[in-house]
């Protein structure tokens, strides 16, 4: 299995090294750059697509936010993870919505977030507990939507939401991942989305 290449954008130089030697240092993982700005990434055309990019949004000069937009249209098939101190749910929502595909904080281990990079590589939508406890809560609150989920599909919402991939969620409910599939098919329809990353971005603009 070849390595998950990732690129790390982090003004602080103590955290950007860290994130570097710690992927460089991981079996199965590789630093594809690091980076002090947006700009020069931007600027950079040589770097080739990476499969995950670290972003962090309080950046000097174009923030993390603004860079979305412009590194989604240029790799398009790449996953972004924000990677910051601010749980700030406006923030959440706008980053969701503009690309981002999970929502992790600086205080995460090294080791949780080896696991997020690579199930955010497979599929999944890693954010932090503490998001996604408020993104779950909000869900919960009456009048989702015109349709009414089943309890299972409920069971099924909740995990999506907190990043778990549809192997876990397979795991967790003791069913299987036809049955999975077919639970978040039924979700998306009744919440009339097309993705992980919009049912996160729906439930955190009812909390933004």
């Amino acid at each position: 299995m070849s390595d998950i290449n990732v690129l790390v954008v982090e003004d602080l130089t103590p955290i950007r090294q860290a994130l570097q030697l710690l992927l460089d240092g991981s079996p199965g993982y590789a630093c594809a750059g690091a980076y002090g700005d947006v700009e020069s990434v931007l600027a950079d055309k040589v770097v080739a697509a990476p499969d995950v990019v670290l972003l962090d949004i309080g950046l000097p000069g174009m923030s993390g936010l603004q860079a979305l937009g412009p590194l989604c249209k240029r790799w398009p098939r790449t996953e972004f993870l924000m990677l910051t101190v601010n749980e700030d749910a406006a923030q959440v929502f706008e980053a969701l919505c503009a690309g981002a595909t999970g929502y992790l904080l600086k205080s995460t281990p090294p080791a949780a977030l080896l696991d997020s990079i690579r199930d955010v590589h497979e599929g999944g939508a890693p954010m932090a507990a503490s998001i996604a406890r408020k993104v779950v809560h909000a869900f919960r609150k009456p009048a989702l939507t015109a349709d009414e989920l089943t309890a299972r599909e409920q069971d099924v919402l909740d995990r999506l939401i907190e990043g778990k991939s549809n192997k876990q969620i397979a795991e967790e409910l003791f069913i299987s991942l036809n049955t999975v599939a077919t639970h978040i098919k039924q979700i998306y329809q009744k919440l009339h989305v097309r993705s992980r990353a919009e049912v996160v971005a729906r439930a955190t603009k009812r909390w933004a």
